[in-house]
C-alpha cells in the first residue's frame, strides 16, 4: 500500500515537473540537470499526502507541490558548492557545479527559487487568500527565518561543541522550515480547519527532526554508493551532529522518539493518515 501510494504521488509529480514550460538553453540544462536527477521527493510527496489527509485532490494542488521540489533542488545545488559543503557528488552524479561550472550552478539555484515562486503564484491554484497565506509562509520557511537561516547557523557552527538544543534549533530552519511548510501547504490549499494544519504542522515538525537525525546517522554508518554522495562530511568539517554528541545508540534514541512523536500527531486522521504514518516509518528506516 505504501509503495504503490508512494508512486502514485511520483509519477503526478514527475509528470508536472516535465509538462513544466522551459526555455531550452544552457541555464535549463544546468536546472533540469539537478531537477530531473532522482531524490526522495518527499516534500511534494508531503504536501500532497497531507492535501489527500484533510480530504482534498492532491491533483488540484501539483504545481504547488513541485514548486517545493524547485526550492529544495535550489538548496542543494548551493549546498554542494566549493565554498558551502564542497560537494563533488550529489545522487550518485557529479554535483552541478563540476558539470557546468561554479557561476552556472549558483545562477540555476537562483533561477530554480524563483521559478518555484511563480508556481505558487499560477492563478489556476485558485483561492487566492489561502494562495497568498502559502506564498508568504514559503517564503519565510525559504529564506532567513527558515532555510537559509538555518544553514548560516550550520555553517557558523563548524568547529564548535554545540549542545543538543543547539543542534536541535540548527535543523529545525535548515531542514525542518521547509518540510513543515509542505505539509501546511497541502492542508491550506485543501481547506483543512486550523485544528487539521495544526496537527499536520506538528507532524511534520517531528518529522523534519527525524529526517535529519537519520541523516546524521547515515553519515556515519551509511554506504556512500547507496547514498549517491562521500559518507563522513560532517566529522570532515567539525560539525556537531546528533551522533557526536550522543553517539549512535543515543542518536537512535532521539530518532524513534521524534517518529512517535509524529505519529501521535497523526491520530485526528484516523485512516485518511495511514500513508503519512507510514512515511514516518519510511524516514526512522530508509538507507539512503
Amino acid at each position: 500500500m505504501f509503495k504503490e501510494t508512494f508512486q502514485r504521488y511520483l509519477t503526478m509529480i514527475d509528470e508536472t515537473l516535465t509538462q513544466l514550460p522551459w526555455d531550452k538553453n544552457s541555464l535549463y540544462e544546468s536546472m533540469h540537470y539537478s531537477l530531473i536527477g532522482g531524490g526522495k521527493r518527499i516534500r511534494p510527496v508531503l504536501a500532497l499526502a497531507s492535501a489527500e489527509a484533510v480530504g482534498g485532490n492532491p491533483r488540484n494542488i501539483l504545481r504547488a507541490a513541485v514548486a517545493l521540489e524547485l526550492i529544495h533542488t535550489y538548496s542543494l545545488i548551493h549546498d554542494d558548492l566549493p565554498a558551502m559543503d564542497n560537494d563533488d557528488y550529489r545522487r550518485g552524479r557529479l554535483s552541478n557545479h563540476k558539470v557546468f561550472g561554479e557561476a552556472q550552478a549558483i545562477l540555476a539555484g537562483d533561477a530554480l527559487l524563483t521559478y518555484a515562486f511563480e508556481l505558487l503564484a499560477d492563478s489556476e491554484l485558485g483561492q487566492p487568500e489561502r494562495q497568498l497565506r502559502i506564498i508568504r509562509e514559503v517564503a519565510v520557511a525559504a529564506g532567513k527565518d527558515g532555510m537559509v537561516g538555518g544553514q548560516v547557523a550550520d555553517v557558523a557552527a563548524e568547529g564548535k561543541s554545540l549542545t543538543l538544543n543547539e543542534i536541535e534549533e540548527i535543523h529545525k530552519a535548515k531542514t525542518g522550515a521547509l518540510l513543515t511548510v509542505s505539509a501546511r501547504l497541502g492542508g491550506i490549499l485543501a481547506g483543512g480547519t486550523e485544528e487539521q494544519i495544526g496537527a499536520l504542522t506538528e507532524y511534520a515538525q517531528a518529522l523534519g527532526l527525524a529526517f535529519q537525525i537519520k541523516d546524521d546517522i547515515l553519515d556515519i554508518v551509511g554506504d556512500s554508493e547507496t547514498l549517491g554522495k562521500p559518507t563522513g562530511s560532517d566529522l570532515r568539517q567539525g560539525k556537531s551532529t546528533y551522533v557526536s554528541l550522543l553517539g549512535l545508540e543515543g542518536a537512535g534514541q532521539q530518532l524513534h522518539a521524534q517518529t512517535l512523536k509524529a505519529l501521535s500527531a497523526l491520530k485526528p486522521f484516523a485512516e485518511r493518515a495511514i500513508f503519512l504514518n507510514e512515511l514516518a516509518h519510511y524516514i526512522e528506516e530508509r538507507k539512503h
